[in-house]
């Protein structure tokens, strides 16, 4: 079983806790985490580009000009095309980029995730983010005294206000909560701030 100390908000070492094997000792699979997050960025994808085809731009109800005897080439719309403000032949219009992922393809991606944070020590577990007030300092000092640097995310088990409206406005975290985690916040994040009750609560969930 892996384990990792569990710090308090002033950085100090208070202990150290076992994870779950299944959830946090598996071996990360590239390939499912990487199908899952096409999948994920597909499904953010509007989806609303649009072009015009030659029945939906204006004019061109008539011949440019007659059939035969012009010396030109026989034409039957200025909106054909290959003519300057004619239509679009066989361009975007709006569409759902949406698809669906197994289950439990999901769920080892996470889980390949989480376990890589522990093999490269991105993983900091607090014993809990006692925040009394909304106050973006004091949550700085914090993730100063438990030296996250760079890019993080800070998993609750729950929504938190306090903690969420103070890590808002630091730039590179964000916070999200068990029932929100993703492969892309993940990835993109390179350290991951998690409570006790958080671990808890992903063993709970994916084991």
């Amino acid at each position: 079983m892996p384990k990792v100390d569990v710090f308090d908000i002033e950085g100090k070492k208070v202990k150290t806790i076992e994870l779950k094997e299944e959830v946090f000792g598996i071996e990360p699979n590239e390939t499912v985490v990487h199908h899952v997050l096409v999948n994920y960025l597909a499904n953010q994808r509007q989806g609303t580009q649009s072009t015009k085809t030659r029945s939906e731009v204006s004019g061109g109800g008539r011949k440019p000009w007659r059939q035969k005897g012009t010396g030109r080439a026989r034409q039957g719309s200025i909106r054909a095309p290959h003519w300057v403000g004619g239509g679009i032949a066989l361009g975007p219009k709006p569409r759902s980029y949406n698809y669906t992922v197994n289950k439990k393809e999901r769920q080892l991606a996470i889980k390949s995730l989480l376990s890589s944070k522990v093999l490269e020590k991105e993983l900091v577990v607090v014993e809990k983010l006692p925040l009394k007030e909304i106050k973006t300092k004091e949550m700085a000092r914090v993730l100063n005294n438990l030296k996250v640097e760079g890019k993080a995310v800070i998993l609750l088990a729950e929504k938190d206000e306090i903690v969420q409206k103070s890590a808002r406005n630091i730039e590179g975290v964000k916070t999200l909560q068990v029932g929100t985690i993703n492969v892309y916040d993940l990835l993109k994040h390179k350290n991951l701030v998690v409570t006790e009750d958080t671990v808890k609560k992903l063993e709970e969930v994916y084991a």
